[in-house]
């Protein structure tokens, strides 16, 4: 078992890399990447019809940066970071959004999925004003500086704002020095998209 390995942690004799971070945008992803990584966030979230990960979900991953860690050659934990436009109140914020998180079902618990978010982190904070991610998982992402946003949550569409209600509570955000002073109680909004808008 490699609990919570390193990038170049473990290094063979011969120079191999049993472990190895890849950072690269959609266009440099292979056919048999994306059949790899599709496979794990199959797996990971599951044959239930409401948690399932759908083609929608992918296209909401796609056209940022991923966030490939594999192990012995093998890719067993992806992130990817897309660019969004959140508006905290009237306010917007260049967004780096958080998708498709997931480490091989036999490979959890390992903290290959800790590697992966620690890198999505500096990333984001490096180069957007803001970070934002669902989930229902808080404590695995607040141990990395995310916060839960505590206020109301919207969605801006051709017709109007509405809001979500459902997202309320599970939106997390990572603050960097250009969003540090907002109000995390204060309202959210996101662009709309097909499938689930957050």
């Amino acid at each position: 078992m490699r609990a919570h390995a390193r990038p170049g942690a473990g290094r063979s004799d011969d120079g191999d890399e049993p472990i190895r971070l890849r950072t690269l945008p959609t266009s440099a992803l292979t056919p048999t990447d994306v059949a790899a990584i599709r496979g794990i966030l199959a797996a990971a979230f599951g044959d239930d019809e409401d948690e399932r990960f759908t083609d929608a979900d992918w296209a909401h991953a796609i056209g940022g940066v991923h966030f490939v860690l594999d192990l012995d050659g093998v890719i067993v934990s992806h992130a990817s970071v897309v660019e969004r436009e959140l508006r905290i109140g009237q306010l917007p914020f260049r967004t780096g959004y958080v998708e498709a998180v997931a480490t091989a079902v036999d490979h959890q618990r390992e903290g290959f999925g800790t590697v992966v978010m620690r890198a999505v982190t500096a990333h984001v904070a490096e180069r957007f004003e803001l970070g934002a991610l669902g989930t229902g998982v808080h404590g695995f992402y607040e141990r990395l500086g995310w916060q839960t946003w505590t206020g109301p949550s919207g969605v801006r569409t051709g017709t109007g704002d509405r809001r979500t209600p459902d997202d309320d509570g599970y939106i997390m955000v990572l603050l960097t020095p250009t969003s540090s002073d907002v109000d995390p109680a204060a309202g959210i909004s996101c662009d709309w998209r097909p499938g689930d808008v957050w």
